[in-house]
């Protein structure tokens, strides 16, 4: 059964006014031939780590959904390099939590994003949307807000590291003897149908390199 959870709704949209600041050093023009500035752009796993505090109890699960873990843009719905727009990755998440009691659950998420832009992309900024739901643990949704996120990218640039955090969420408890293994925390890009098939599939992009060699090679046989 659904529950109607003010408090949270409210918690949740003051920590929309209320999260970090991105990670402007990321967005600054740097020296193209500093290899420390480069690896910090790389597109490889980086670990998030929140400090971790001692409850009576587990903290809920907190993960990416996998079907809005990835925003792809293609233009025409055509699944090749040369037609991607802007693109993000939710590369990692840290939690925290914190109840005593009969308090509420006080949540604390980083979340760490990987964004791109693509040939077709327009211009050098993009506002991303994402969400973060807090769920009955393999139930029902119990709340779910959208957040903006926008980014620059710098001059040559098509690649940033950003990382977000949400201090705001909260989730009460009827008593004592609810833990936070009852609810799960999920985060996801606002994504399109079309976008949900692609990461639902697992699907890569096809170089246009190949497509065009392929064409060529069968003209040459014709």
């Amino acid at each position: 059964m659904r529950r109607p959870l003010t408090v949270l709704t409210v918690l949740f949209l003051a920590a929309c006014f209320a999260v970090s600041p991105l990670h402007h050093a990321l967005a600054q023009d740097q020296d193209p031939n500093a290899d420390d500035a480069k690896k910090k752009e790389d597109w490889g796993d980086k670990q998030l780590d929140l400090p971790q505090v001692r409850n009576m109890g587990p903290c809920p699960y907190v993960k990416v959904l996998y079907d809005a873990a990835r925003y792809v843009e293609l233009k025409d719905n055509l699944e090749q390099t040369s037609m991607v727009g802007y693109t993000g990755e939710i590369q990692n998440l840290s939690s925290t939590c914190q109840y005593t009691g009969s308090e509420p659950i006080r949540v604390q998420v980083q979340v760490l994003f990987a964004l791109g832009r693509g040939p077709q992309a327009q211009g050098s900024s993009k506002t991303y949307r994402y969400w973060v739901a807090v769920t009955d643990r393999n139930r029902d949704v119990i709340d779910k807000v959208f957040f903006n996120l926008p980014v620059n990218f710098p001059v040559g640039k098509d690649r940033v590291m950003y990382t977000d955090t949400l201090k705001g969420i909260t989730i009460p408890r009827s008593n004592t003897k609810v833990s936070g293994g009852n609810f799960e925390v999920l985060v996801g890009f606002d994504v399109t149908p079309q976008m949900v098939a692609f990461n639902r599939d697992g699907k890569r992009f096809k170089p246009s390199a190949v497509i065009a060699d392929q064409a060529q090679s069968s003209a040459t046989a014709k």
